[in-house]
């Protein structure tokens, strides 16, 4: 045996070694994505997904915009984007796809969309993360809030074309009219972007006459508009809509109601 003189190579009998789970985790949940084919944003897609849990990623034109997860439902979870992704303007529905992973695991413990997010940000993806896509209603509060130019419902803003297929059966009154309580439940339901208004008891004693369908949300919130009391005020705000009783200016206000009148914002 060779002994050991201090001009001999020696490697060093100690070093430090970081052991990075959450890594590992990230790096693996990444490939099994990657492993995927996007499929296109539809409701025979989404429905055709076991409710589980698990995370999921959107793509917009092949690149990945969104990282997201579901506590208890992909199917669910998705088809809530679906509809809102339906109700927007400048961008196609048919251009949108999305691929996920169940995963059979306790999230509050794992995290796997937190996981997903970091490794996509390293590389700069998954810009809707960070511009407000995932929101569901920001609440009152929000609604003096200025809407910057790379915020989703700056870039989307919402669809006041969209055409309503179904509305409230009026045969149950002589005149076909239906009470604006009714009316107003009905467009809430159905709009594919939120609309928040102040209910009032006056509402289920005025009847509006409806059109036949289909028509636009433009022309149902404008003989919403026309039949409510004096002093009411419906805005559309560029991801969602708002009614309430006081005549005001928003500052990312795009359009409003006022009676019989409709004002375009500058």
């Amino acid at each position: 045996m060779a002994a050991y003189t201090p001009g001999n190579a020696r490697r060093a009998h100690d070093a430090e070694f970081k052991l990075s789970i959450t890594k590992a985790l990230g790096d693996q949940l990444v490939a099994a994505l990657d492993d995927l084919d996007p499929a296109p944003l539809t409701l025979p897609n989404i429905r055709g997904l076991r409710p589980e849990p698990g995370v999921y990623q959107l793509h917009l034109e092949g690149d990945l915009v969104y990282v997201g997860k579901a506590d208890r439902s992909l199917p669910q979870r998705i088809e809530k984007h679906f509809r809102k992704i339906s109700g927007r303007t400048n961008i196609d529905i048919c251009d949108v796809g999305f691929t996920c992973l169940y995963v059979d695991e306790d999230f509050g413990a794992v995290a796997p969309e937190r996981l997903l997010i970091n490794k996509h940000r390293e590389q700069g993806g998954a810009p809707w993360n960070y511009n407000g896509f995932g929101n569901n209603d920001p609440g009152k509060r929000r609604d003096m809030t200025v809407v910057d130019k790379d915020h989703f419902d700056r870039e989307y803003p919402i669809n006041l074309d969209f055409e309503f297929i179904e509305l409230p059966d009026g045969t149950s009154t002589l005149d076909g009219s239906v009470t604006l309580r009714a009316l107003l439940e009905s467009v809430k339901e159905q709009l594919p972007y939120v609309f928040r208004y102040q209910p009032s008891s006056e509402f289920g004693d005025i009847h509006v006459s409806l059109p036949e369908p289909p028509v636009t949300a433009h022309q149902l919130l404008g003989l919403i508009s026309e039949s409510l009391p004096s002093g009411w005020q419906i805005t559309a705000l560029p991801g969602y809509v708002i009614m309430y009783p006081k005549i005001e200016n928003y500052p990312s206000g795009i359009r409003y109601y006022r009676g019989v009148d409709v004002i375009y914002a500058d």
